[in-house]
């Protein structure tokens, strides 16, 4: 037997409307909107922690609408709780597991509705994949971003207090009170690393509600974003705007747009590769050059700028970005709010009371909204936070965030100093064997050699060495977090252990940085001093033959069966590649 639910002709659910039954359900739910409200609560980190309350919210806005939920959870883990540890190596790919768990989830029940919650920097990545392959009518809550610590302390600058506490420079129980202080609440990290970057790209996509992007998750307000959010899901419903309706090549371009002038982390370059192809779309790294040729970094949010994301919020947030950049945006294209985008800009732009109340709390600061969203005219940056890297190191692309990189490094020429780990190279620095003016290649790290680590503490050793920090390079297949700083050149692809350029590279061979013309490439070897381009390729070729690809253990489960499926960084956005 047959009956009609959810739009279409589906088999009696016996079972499925008993079991429904055995959690409270009456008879009238069995036709009410289904909603999943997945999210990944738990007691991972503060960015995390928090989301049951916002489930709750969403939940009540889904039964005032007409709807009915349910609520699943995969949580994730912290990048930052990780950090130095081989627990790294799996933080891209627990974006692929979170992503196919809410698959699950939602493949295995008559859903029709989803609702995303999330925080950081590889579940929203996650959600955005799912969404993307399911879909549904789905929208996606940020979970908002952490209070301001005291003197805009945040996680990424306790490295260099740990150093001063080594040092004796400060007592063990000052370090103490500063972890403390670091985190006040829950939510993402204090600065424009990848979690509230990806915050801002799902706002920027049209997946979000507008001014929902790192609001403060401590705020009451979150949680009216939160209800609003239960409540327009079961709209979208009705209305059967899905996924695809909303996300288009020209969506892909917007949220590019405002990625370079909130000057974001260089992960979400592989976040929304990631994305569009599990869409279908085709979304090459050169396009994020292109529209950070063009458009400024008019965010002042640490790390390019000084403030934290919390005031980036009151100042306007993600709209007050839009609103600056206009012109590099279609305003055509649907969103979660059943509108377009250039009627949701309006909108915003309307609610005079709204935004004057959230710009006068920047007057606890003593800052006005123009201090912390700068105008196009009057930038922070006069282009986007990002470039993409081409050359004989990095054929398929490399991405630097030169945002952060010092005048007289946008052109260098270095020797390199090759190591095949980041310890390896950190003790490297420590015992001085690194001078001013190396390169140093950290190779062997990709998604299929270690999974694409993110290689945030040596590039946080080099930005705090006077000596290093405006004469020494960085160069790996590995990833960066979106605090680093300086010089680092990252997901350089393919990665070496295909047996690229990259991982033929030697002590001593002569690499040039060329930023302005977007190059990097070695310009001579050392068993040569003729800068020939043929003579180059002539000794590669001879390397690579000698060239053996390295035994690279990794504990037998997941990750070593990540090793053999992962796509390359800048062409498949580090996918599991089997995935069509």
């Amino acid at each position: 037997m047959k009956i009609k639910r959810w739009g279409e002709e589906v088999a009696f659910g016996a079972e499925c409307d008993a079991l429904y039954f055995g959690m409270g359900w009456s008879k009238n739910d069995l036709n009410k909107p289904n909603i999943i409200i997945e999210s990944v609560w738990g007691d991972s980190h503060p960015g995390s922690v928090h989301l049951n309350e916002l489930v709750e919210h969403i939940s009540f806005g889904v039964l005032e609408s007409g709807g009915r939920h349910a609520r699943y959870t995969v949580t994730d883990m912290c990048d930052g709780v990780c950090q130095g540890l081989l627990g790294m190596s799996y933080a891209l790919l627990s974006r692929e597991v979170i992503a196919s768990m809410v698959e699950i989830h939602i493949a295995a029940a008559p859903i029709e509705g989803v609702v995303l919650v999330s925080s950081c920097d590889k579940s929203i990545p996650a959600h955005l994949c799912a969404a993307a392959r399911i879909n549904l009518p789905t929208i996606l809550l940020p979970g908002g971003v952490m209070a301001t610590a005291p003197n805009f302390l945040s996680t990424d600058k306790l490295w260099e207090y740990e150093r001063k506490l080594v040092s004796g420079e400060i007592e063990y129980d000052e370090f103490l009170e500063l972890q403390r202080f670091t985190c006040p609440s829950g939510g993402a990290c204090q600065g424009m690393g990848t979690a509230n970057t990806m915050q801002a790209m799902a706002e920027a996509l049209g997946l979000a509600l507008p001014w929902s992007a790192m609001a403060p998750a401590s705020s009451v307000e979150i949680k009216r974003i939160a209800r609003d959010t239960g409540k327009m899901v079961v709209e979208l419903v009705k209305s059967g705007i899905k996924v695809s309706d909303i996300v288009t090549e020209e969506s892909f371009k917007n949220a590019i747009a405002v990625h370079a002038a909130i000057g974001g982390s260089a992960n979400a370059v592989i976040h929304l590769i990631a994305m569009a192809k599990e869409m279908g779309i085709e979304l090459k790294a050169e396009v994020f050059d292109e529209i950070n040729r063009r458009v400024p970094v008019i965010a002042n949010v640490a790390p390019v700028g000084k403030y934290s994301p919390e005031l980036f919020w009151y100042a306007g947030g993600i709209p007050k970005i839009m609103m600056e950049i206009v012109d590099f945006l279609n305003l055509n294209v649907l969103t979660v709010s059943g509108k377009t985008l250039g009627e949701n800009l309006k909108e915003v732009e309307k609610s005079k009371y709204q935004i004057n109340l959230a710009n006068s709390y920047l007057m606890n600061f003593g800052l006005l909204p123009d201090d912390i969203i700068k105008s196009i005219k009057n930038p922070i940056y006069k282009e986007g936070g990002l470039a993409i890297l081409k050359g004989n190191m990095c054929p398929c692309g490399s991405i630097v965030k030169h945002s952060s990189v010092v005048p007289e490094m946008m052109v260098h020429i270095g020797k390199a100093r090759v190591f095949d780990d980041e310890d390896a190279a950190i003790n490297s620095i420590i015992n001085g064997l690194v001078k001013p003016g190396d390169i140093i290649i950290i190779r062997y790290q990709g998604p299929k050699a270690k999974g694409a680590p993110e290689m945030f503490r040596i590039a946080d050793y080099i930005s705090k060495r006077p000596e290093l920090k405006t004469t020494t390079a960085i160069i790996t297949d590995g990833r960066f977090s979106g605090f680093s700083k300086g010089p680092a050149i990252g997901y350089v692809t393919p990665e070496a252990y295909e047996g690229a350029y990259f991982g033929l590279v030697e002590d001593g061979d002569e690499i040039e940085i060329n930023i302005p013309q977007r190059r990097v490439d070695i310009i001579s070897v050392r068993t040569e001093n003729n800068k020939n381009v043929r003579d180059i390729e002539e000794i590669m070729r001879e390397r690579r033959k000698k060239w053996k690809k390295p035994i690279i253990e990794l504990p037998e489960g997941i990750l070593s069966l990540y090793q053999k499926c992962a796509g390359q960084l800048l062409l498949e956005g580090g996918r599991i590649s089997m995935y069509k």
